[in-house]
Order: C-alpha cells, then structure tokens, then sequence
C-alpha cells in the first residue's frame, strides 16, 4: 500500500488517470457521433501537433495506417488524438457518463469516490476557466482531468462485456436465515442501460480480443480461456523518463507510470470482468495484464469447482 494514504480502499476511493482503457470510451462515443467510422483511417507517424505543442505516440516512429479496430489493438494515441480533436470533449465526456463514470457505482460501501469526467461545463464551474483543445488531445488518452476508480474501470467494463447493463456491484450474493437455514439469494440490481449499437459492441468485442490475441495486451494470453482486455498507461505528476532522460529505474518510484489493465473472460460468453492497477510501475501490458490473467484462470477454476459440486451431473 502506499505509505502516504495506507487506509485507503483502492478500488473504490482511488482516484487515477485511466490512460489508454479510457480508449473504449473515446472509441464508443466516435462510433455512436456521425463524425466517425469503424472504417476511418488515420495515419500515424507518431505525432500529432496541435497549437504550439506536439503530442506524441507511445510508440516512436508511429503504427502507420490505422482504422479503428488496429487502433484499440495496437493502442495508437495518435488516432485517438484525431477523435478527440474531431468530437471535441463534451461528446466524450456525455459517452463516459453512460458508462457509469463520474458517478457512484452504488456499491453497499461507505466513501465510495467518483472521480472526474471534465467538459467544458464542469472546467468553468470548477476552475473557472475555458477549455482549451489541447486538453481534449490529453483526454481522449485517458490524460489530463480524467480521473476514474478501480471499481468504476470494472462496471464499465463489465458492460461493454453483457451488452451494455451497467449493474450495481455487490458484496452479498446470498444470505442464510437462521431460523430456517434456507438460502436467500441477493438479486443483481441494474442502473441502466450504455446506449451503444450493436455494431458498436461488436466492434469493442472483437477489437479486445485483438488487444490479448496480437495486441499490446498479450501477456494476459491463457492457455484455459480467450480473454479480451485493453491495457493502459497512466502519467503521473512529475517528472518522467521522456522529459528527465531518465532510465525507467533511475526515476523515483512515486514518479513512475501506473499500469493498468480491464479485462473480461470467456470473450465469446463473459462470466467475470475486472479491472487492475498497479501503482507507480509502468506499461499496464507488462505489469498489470498478467494479473488479470491470474485473476481471471482462478476465478473460473474455482467457479467451475463450485458448479460440478451444486451440479453434479452437469460439465
């Protein structure tokens, strides 16, 4: 834990930049505008200037040409940065209330945060300031005012993997009575519906996929489940190794990158979705992808355990 704030629940009163999972919503909210298509392509050489200042791609030299499914895979920021600049931030911002973001997620949990979903209403209000469109570019990476929890990263991504129901998490599924010892189960309760097409999530199925198949993600490829997933990369604030010359290790660790990684299993039947961050250690296919992967082959040998010995005639 950190040592600073060491009470702190993570998953559900962290507040972090969500870097590069954050391009699921950018990507939903360009395929449900009419600015944008899964067939738009971008060509990327690496940067992308705006105003008087460049913003770079994760990777030197560029992806070259892109559409929209080879850009989720490859994670390209360059071709994001042209979404954003073409939606503007209000767009994004209305997409990432839909899911859930910037909202509680309802959770039977005291202090639970919300994080930050900016627009140009909200920098106004908050900080009384314009927008600038520079902060567009940093947010359709998941930079800049962008900030989300753990918790809000899995219910996300949980409904992209059902179809678009954002559910209430619970820490109760059942509940004995002690008269009777009869079983009670907790219903699921939703709080809505992600209002995307059905191309819309065929294209963020596949595109997963793709990210742990032969993408950015593929250190959460298993050998018992298909897994789909988006990696991420969040800056922090200081000093980094882009801008001090600094080895990854040379740089203090509280500067370091957090890695993340939201993933769901099985990718043609989701039965789990999570969501993983590891603070303040760099690229979230390196740090964060092998984790969920961890997480996720448990989860389904021990449910599957559970469901022979409930089902015994059942495999």
């Amino acid at each position: 834990s950190d040592q600073r704030h060491p009470l702190t629940n993570r998953a559900l009163q962290g507040q972090y930049p969500p870097g590069s999972t954050f391009k699921i919503i950018v990507a939903s909210a360009a395929l449900e505008s009419d600015k944008w298509s899964s067939d738009t392509k971008v060509r990327c050489a690496g940067a992308f200037p705006s105003g008087n200042h460049v913003f770079r791609d994760w990777k030197k030299g560029g992806h070259g040409v892109m559409d929209m499914e080879q850009a989720i895979v490859n994670s390209c920021d360059v071709y994001f940065y042209n979404i954003g600049h073409r939606l503007g931030i209000d767009a994004i911002a209305e997409t990432a209330r839909w899911f859930g973001l910037g909202q509680s997620t309802g959770i039977d949990l005291p202090s639970e945060r919300v994080g930050i979903v900016p627009s140009t209403e909200w920098k106004q209000r908050v900080r009384k300031e314009p927008w600038y469109a520079g902060e567009t570019i940093s947010a359709a990476i998941g930079q800049g005012y962008v900030t989300v929890t753990p918790l809000q990263m899995a219910v996300a991504t949980a409904a992209v993997a059902n179809g678009g129901i954002l559910y209430k998490p619970r820490l109760v599924r059942a509940v004995r009575e002690r008269a009777t010892s009869r079983l009670r189960e907790v219903p699921t309760q939703d709080r809505g519906t992600v209002p995307l097409q059905d191309r819309t999530f065929t294209l963020l199925h596949e595109s997963l996929h793709g990210v742990v198949t032969h993408g950015t993600g593929g250190r959460a490829r298993s050998k018992i489940v298909e897994i789909a997933g988006k990696t991420g990369t969040a800056q922090t604030v200081g000093a980094r190794p882009v801008q001090t010359g600094l080895g990854h290790e040379a740089v203090p660790k509280q500067f370091r990158d957090h890695a993340w990684f939201v993933a769901y299993a099985p990718a043609d039947d989701p039965r789990i979705a999570v969501a993983v961050i590891v603070e303040n250690t760099g690229h979230g296919g390196t740090f964060a992808a092998p984790i969920a992967k961890a997480l996720i082959e448990e989860y389904l040998k021990v449910s599957d355990t559970d469901d022979r010995h409930q089902n015994p005639g059942q495999f």
